[in-house]
């Protein structure tokens, strides 16, 4: 992986940590496990969700194989970026990733899930080949994708839920006159 792009997907893990930080800091315990009136997942249930996302994916990671040549499309890489955090695009999550009540806290939904981003980063550290030149398989993509295409999935998906939480934040604010 050339150095500057090495660099670029550190800090888009590190942005989309930090978004998803920023929108559950100051979210009570009892606010977390809140769900909006029309249905849909708690915040707790989002956070549990980023966390278990990141392991499966990073099964991806490990399960990649190597090709001879770059399968490469910066086109749909953009794209991931760009559609990633859009939230007017649904994207129907595998019954994998649903939240299964696996943290009693936010707190410890979060911890879990910097245990596994930590995993991420270091992956990224020590990775010193083409990305392009391994493939694997992505939940929600069709056909391979490269492992460009898995860790660019990887940093803007807690920044997709960060804006799925403040959604959450400002109906159930409104509902229950808290934030």
């Amino acid at each position: 992986m050339l150095e500057t792009e090495k660099q670029e997907i550190l800090l888009a893990l590190s942005r989309g940590r930090d978004a998803l930080g920023a929108a559950v800091a100051g979210v009570s315990d009892d606010l977390a496990v809140r769900k909006p009136i029309d249905g849909g997942w708690s915040i707790l249930e989002c956070v549990e969700h980023v966390d278990v996302s990141e392991r499966y994916l990073q099964t991806r990671l490990s399960s990649a194989t190597r090709v001879e040549r770059p399968v490469a499309n910066r086109v749909r890489e953009g794209r991931m970026l760009e559609r990633g955090v859009d939230r007017s695009r649904p994207v129907a999550c595998p019954e994998g990733g649903w939240p299964r009540g696996r943290f009693g806290t936010i707190s410890a939904a979060l911890a879990k899930f910097d245990e596994a981003r930590a995993e991420t980063v270091k992956f990224v550290q020590y990775f010193d080949d083409d990305p392009r030149c391994w493939v694997t398989d992505h939940p929600v993509i069709p056909g391979p994708v490269n492992l460009m295409e898995i860790l660019l999935t990887m940093a803007v998906h807690p920044a997709r839920h960060a804006k799925q939480i403040e959604e959450i934040r400002t109906e159930i604010g409104a509902k229950h006159g808290a934030h």
